[in-house]
């Protein structure tokens, strides 16, 4: 699928890029107030930089992952998805 998830590297703390399998690409951005719930584990910048692509989605360990369809969608439309 064209929202599937080929690369991630972190750019800087709370910020990664990403490329999409449509070679669409863009960033995504954590506000620290969205570090909370299952996201809370990212405030540490050493489980932040373990993002990896697993099955189309960006993912860390603890079962963390984001929704590669809403984060390819407003990365089309404007180039950064803001986690807020």
């Amino acid at each position: 699928m064209r929202w599937n998830v080929v690369s991630v590297r972190t750019l800087a703390p709370l910020e990664l890029a990403v490329r999409f399998a449509d070679g669409t690409e863009g960033k995504v951005r954590f506000e620290p107030s969205h570090l909370c719930g299952v996201f809370e584990a990212l405030k540490k910048p050493d489980v932040f930089r373990q993002a990896r692509v697993e099955g189309g989605a960006v993912t860390w360990p603890g079962e963390i992952d984001l929704a590669p369809d809403a984060m390819y969608q407003e990365i089309k439309r404007s180039g950064e998805w803001v986690l807020r």
